[in-house]
């Protein structure tokens, strides 16, 4: 299984493991009974073998009860984990029909080759219906967008194929989709903390510092404790208070400012904050030259998100959410079409969703309406520069006469770039055979950095 996602199941999850075996030992039995029933001919009723008892603490239980789900929804949830955890279930439907020499058309496979054999929503409502077309009509509500294998167990019906080839494009025809973090959660027992990678465009965003080394203004400060106090109070103001009929879900915010200024280390310190994983959207791997996998990348980026509460932070978001281009060709058609997913998932999103640009004029003035709170983040003055100094420099040793106070008067740096220089600073340093840095290290550091910015020490 190709899957963006961590490890597989440790063999020590054996609850998790004991589930998803009891629930494929059903499906297996059902599927026996189903054929049995379907080449005896007969007109009897068709009583499938009732499902199993699962083990109370393993994830597949808890999803089954929460849901909740009854029996045939819990059916087609264990034909579609079959071809992920235990395709040798599926492989009684490869007896061939001899008047054509293939499987039956009424098993619905998606594929059967040497792979294996791929189930269908067409093999699900063969299960649940068998040859009986008002029964097979009926459960095909089970595949509703509102049902809770869809809400909750997140199983989707794939495309069928190329149309051109199979001349059709029947709905039920495609594959049974469950996303790859959902079957990792049932064989874990716990989400797991995807990899970073093309399919899956955000890297978990972490930092050693701690909240007291995060240098903001005060103004800022504000703006990040009225974030954190939405998070700790969004249920009792959304449900008890009514304003979730009133306003969208989730909160958006956008960080606006120069590099270094603290965009990224404030979203990280949010997460740490409120204990939620921070993931950063990586936009030059999102915008794709291939039309359609802008979509296609965020997509999973935005369920698990969903799914886990995550923070979501787009970092350098005009890249994406600038002004939209007229439309002068189909690519321009396909890029605006991409965007307006973009806008309409990030207002959909119910958790906390940050843009990061370094020019606020760059976001369109329609979507930066939608915006709860907009922060501007600005070079730091004196007092400011002041403090970073200190806590940059704290544990680093400094030759006598060294006056920081005097670097923080005199240089305008943000704190990304104050960082830079003593970390040059101290190389210069060691390079020199010294283990103190001097004001000459600094000096220089300063010269680099301003240089690295267009400017002149």
């Amino acid at each position: 299984m190709t899957d963006p996602a961590v490890a597989l199941p440790h063999p020590d999850d054996s609850v998790h493991a004991k589930a998803l075996q009891v629930e494929l030992s059903w499906l297996s039995e059902v599927i026996t009974a189903r054929l049995t029933h379907f080449f005896d001919g007969t007109d009897t009723y068709f009583i499938a073998p009732p499902p199993q008892d699962l083990p109370e603490s393993a994830a597949l239980t808890r999803l089954v009860s929460d849901a909740p789900l009854d029996a045939s929804a819990r059916l087609v949830l264990a034909l579609a984990l079959a071809p992920q955890i235990g395709p040798a279930a599926l492989d009684p439907f490869f007896v061939k029909n001899s008047a054509i020499d293939r499987v039956f058309s009424e098993f619905g496979a998606a594929r059967a080759d040497g792979a294996g054999f791929v189930p269908s929503a067409v093999t699900a409502l063969f299960l649940l219906g068998g040859a009986d077309t008002a029964a097979r009509i009926e459960a095909m509500a089970i595949f509703a967008p509102d049902h809770p294998l869809r809400q909750q167990a997140g199983l989707t019906i794939g495309r069928a194929g190329d149309p051109a080839q199979t001349g059709h494009d029947a709905v039920m025809a495609g594959p049974l989709i469950l996303p790859p973090h959902r079957v990792l959660t049932l064989c874990a027992g716990c989400p797991p903390r995807p990899d970073f990678s093309p399919q899956f465009p955000a890297k978990r965003l972490e930092t050693a510092l701690d909240w007291q080394d995060l240098v903001l203004p005060s103004g800022l400060k504000h703006g990040i404790e009225h974030i954190i106090a939405w998070y700790e109070h969004r249920n009792l103001i959304r449900d008890s208070w009514g304003l979730g009929r009133r306003v969208g879900p989730g909160f958006k915010a956008l960080f606006h400012g120069p590099p270094g200024t603290g965009k990224t280390l404030t979203a990280a310190m949010l997460g740490k904050r409120t204990g939620l994983d921070v993931y950063r959207i990586d936009l030059s791997m999102v915008v794709s030259k291939y039309i359609g996998e802008t979509e296609k990348n965020l997509s999973h980026v935005f369920d698990m998100a969903e799914e886990n509460d995550w923070i979501l932070f787009f970092d350098e978001a005009d890249a994406l959410f600038g002004t939209r281009t007229a439309t002068t060709s189909s690519n321009d058609r396909y890029a605006n079409q991409e965007v307006s997913y973009l806008l309409q998932r990030i207002e959909d999103c119910p958790g906390l969703v940050i843009l990061a640009t370094n020019l606020r004029n760059n976001i369109d003035d329609a979507f930066f309406r939608r915006f709860q709170m907009s922060m501007g983040f600005t070079r730091p003055d004196a007092n400011l520069r002041r403090k970073l100094w200190q806590n940059i420099i704290e544990r680093v040793p400094l030759s006598e006469g060294v006056d920081i106070d005097a670097f923080a008067e005199e240089h305008e740096l943000s704190g990304g770039a104050i960082t830079n220089v003593v970390h040059h600073a101290t190389i210069s340093a060691l390079r020199r055979g010294v283990k103190v840095v001097g004001a000459h290290d600094l000096q220089q550091a300063i010269a680099v950095e301003l240089r690295k910015e267009g400017r002149t020490a």
